[in-house]
C-alpha cells in the first residue's frame, strides 16, 4: 500500500492530530469546572472528581489493548467506532443530571478516547515514508504537548462564558467532522479485519489487565482523598492491583496469543525508553496539575488566566516539534535531544521553585518557556524511540504500551504531588506557626496593626483582634501552601535528573538505508 499524497495526506495528518489533541484535552479540561459541576449536580468536590478518575481508568485499560483490537476489528473500523463512541459519550456527559450518570458516561468516553491516541499515531506513521517518520513524530508530539495544556485554557474560557456542559459539547462538531474525514480519506489496509476468525482472544489477559491496571489507577487517583491505606477500599484495590498486574505480566509472557505483547520489553532500548516515557508523563501531567492549582489558590488567577499563562509559552515550544522531527529525519540522533530536554525540564522545576512569594503575573513565564522547550525536546525523541529497534510487527504493541506508560506516569505524578503537597504544607505551617507566639515582636506588631485597621473600618473593637488573628492564620496557610508547591517542583526535577544516566542504554544500531523499503512494507502489514 503506497503512502497517501497531497491533499489526502494533509487531511490524514489533520484528522489524526486533531483526534489525539481532542482526547488529551479531555484529560484536563474538566479540572477547572469541578466547582460548577459539583454545584449543578448537588455533590461535593471530592465526589465530582470521579469524572476525572473514571476517564483516567478507562484510558489506561483500553490503551494497551488498542493494537489487538485494531487487528481484530480492522484498524479503520476500530478507529471510526472509537471516534463515534467518544463523540456520543461526550453528548451524554453534557446531558447528565446526576453523579452516577456522568461518571458512567465519562468511563465510556475514556474507552473511546483511549483508543484514539495509539490508533491515531499508527495511522499517522503510515502516511509517511520510513525516512520521514521522525517528522510524523514531530506532528504527533505537538498534539501530545498541546492537548493537556489546552485543556485548562479551553475549559476556563467555556466555564467563564458559558456553562460546564459546554466542555463536553465542544467535542461533538469536532468528532463528527473527524469521523466523516476518516471514512472518506483513511484507507483500509490490505487484509484488514479478514483474520478475525483466526485470532484467538486472550480473555484471561483482558480480565487481569482490567482488574490490575484499573485498580492501580484508582489507587493513584483516589488514594490521597481517601487517606490512602486507612481506607478499606484503597487497601482492597491495592491488593487487586498487585495480583492483577503480576498475573497479567505472567499471563502475557506465557500465552501464545497475548492481548498485549509484553515481549517487546526484551528490547533494551525500548525498555529504557518506557522508563523515560514514564518520567516524561510524570512531568507533563504533574506540571499541568501543580502550576494551575498554585496559580489559582495562591496567586489568585482566574481559570482562564491560568490556562492562558500556560498556553502562550507552550505554543512557542510546540512549534519546535516539526523542526526537531526534520532534524531527526536527516539522521540526527534523538539521544542528545532527550538529554537536553530532561535537563531543561529539571531547570524549569528549579526556576519555578525559586520564584518569590510576591510573584507577579509574568514571574513564572521564563520558567514556563523553559518547560515548553524541555517537553518539546524530550517528547518527540521518545515517540520515535518507542519503535526504534523493534520489529515492524511489534510497532502496534510498542506504541500502545508506551502510551499507557505515559498515562500511568502522569497518574503516579499527580498522586505523588497530592500526597507530597499535603505533608509539606503541614510541615511548613507548623514551622511558620512556631514563630507566632505571644510576645514575638514581629507577630505583635502585625497583629496590632491589623486589629487597629479592622477596628477603624468596622467599628467592632471587641471582635477586631479575633478577625486580625484569622487574617494572619489565612496568610500563614497561604504561605505554607506556596512553599509546599515550590517543594513539589523540586521533587519533579529530581526525577528528571535521576534517569539521565540511563540514556546511554537507549542507543540502538542505525538501520542501513537499504532497509527502508522493507521496513515500510513490514510496518504496513503490521498495522
Amino acid at each position: 500500500m503506497s503512502s497517501p499524497k497531497g491533499f489526502a495526506k494533509f487531511i490524514i495528518v489533520l484528522t489524526t492530530v486533531t483526534a489525539a489533541v481532542m482526547e488529551l484535552i479531555d484529560t484536563s479540561i474538566v479540572n477547572v469546572g469541578l466547582n460548577e459541576m459539583a454545584g449543578s449536580l448537588g455533590v461535593n468536590i471530592e465526589d465530582v472528581s470521579w469524572v476525572i478518575t473514571a476517564y483516567a481508568i478507562a484510558n489506561v485499560i483500553i490503551i494497551p489493548m488498542t493494537g489487538f483490537l485494531a487487528e481484530y476489528f480492522g484498524r479503520k473500523n476500530y478507529y471510526i467506532a472509537s471516534m463515534i463512541i467518544f463523540t456520543a459519550a461526550s453528548y451524554m456527559c453534557a446531558e447528565s443530571t446526576g453523579l452516577m450518570e456522568i461518571t458512567a458516561w465519562r468511563f465510556v468516553q475514556g474507552i473511546g478516547g483511549g483508543a484514539l491516541l495509539s490508533t491515531s499515531q499508527a495511522i499517522l506513521f503510515d502516511a509517511f515514508a520510513p525516512e520521514d517518520r521522525p517528522m510524523a513524530s514531530g506532528l504527533f508530539g505537538m498534539g501530545l504537548v498541546l492537548g493537556p495544556t489546552l485543556g485548562p485554557t479551553v475549559g476556563g474560557y467555556l466555564i467563564d462564558n458559558f456553562s460546564w456542559p459546554m466542555i463536553f459539547m465542544i467535542n461533538i462538531p469536532i468528532g463528527i467532522i473527524a469521523t466523516l474525514l476518516s471514512i472518506t480519506f483513511i484507507d483500509k489496509k490490505e487484509g484488514e479485519g479478514e483474520k478475525k476468525e483466526s485470532i484467538k482472544i486472550d480473555y484471561m489477559g483482558i480480565a487481569l489487565l482490567m482488574a490490575g491496571i484499573g485498580c492501580l489507577q484508582y489507587v493513584l487517583e483516589r488514594g490521597e482523598s481517601e487517606d490512602w491505606f486507612a481506607s478499606d477500599t484503597i487497601r482492597i484495590s491495592a491488593i487487586i492491583a498487585i495480583v492483577g498486574v503480576v498475573g497479567f505480566i505472567w499471563r502475557e509472557l506465557t500465552t501464545p496469543h497475548p492481548v498485549v505483547n509484553l515481549k517487546v520489553m526484551n528490547n533494551r532500548s525500548y525498555a529504557f525508553t518506557t522508563l523515560f516515557t514514564f518520567v516524561a508523563g510524570l512531568g507533563l501531567f504533574t506540571s499541568v496539575f501543580v502550576y494551575p492549582v498554585l496559580a489559582q489558590r495562591v496567586l489568585g488567577y482566574t481559570p482562564l488566566e491560568t490556562g492562558l499563562s500556560l498556553l502562550f509559552p507552550t505554543l512557542i515550544g510546540v512549534f519546535m516539534m516539526p523542526v526537531i522531527g526534520k532534524a531527526m529525519s536527516k539522521g540526527v540522533s534523538p539521544i542528545p535531544f532527550t538529554i537536553v530536554g530532561f535537563i531543561l525540564f529539571s531547570l524549569y522545576s528549579w526556576m519555578s521553585a525559586s520564584v518569590s512569594p510576591d510573584a507577579g503575573r509574568w514571574d513564572f513565564f521564563p520558567a514556563l518557556m523553559v518547560r515548553a522547550f524541555g517537553i518539546s525536546m524530550a517528547q518527540l525523541p521518545l515517540i520515535n524511540q518507542a519503535v526504534a529497534g523493534l520489529h515492524p510487527s511489534e510497532y502496534a504493541a510498542g506504541i500502545s504500551l508506551n502510551n499507557m506508560i505515559r498515562q500511568i506516569g502522569g497518574a503516579f505524578g499527580i498522586a505523588m504531588a497530592n500526597n507530597y503537597i499535603a505533608h509539606s504544607h503541614a510541615q511548613h505551617r507548623s514551622d511558620l506557626v512556631s514563630n507566632f507566639y505571644e510576645g514575638a515582636p514581629a507577630y505583635t506588631e502585625r497583629l496590632n496593626a491589623l486589629t487597629q485597621g479592622i477596628a477603624a473600618k468596622t467599628g467592632d473593637i471587641s471582635g477586631a483582634s479575633l478577625k486580625a488573628q484569622k487574617v494572619i492564620d489565612l496568610a500563614v496557610d497561604k504561605q505554607a501552601y506556596y512553599l509546599a508547591y515550590l517543594d513539589t517542583f523540586h521533587l519533579i526535577g529530581l526525577f528528571f535528573l535521576a534517569v539521565l544516566p540511563l540514556a546511554f542504554f537507549m542507543k540502538v544500531k542505525k538501520k542501513q538505508p537499504v532497509d527502508a523499503k522493507a521496513v515500510k512494507e513490514a510496518m504496513e502489514a503490521a498495522h
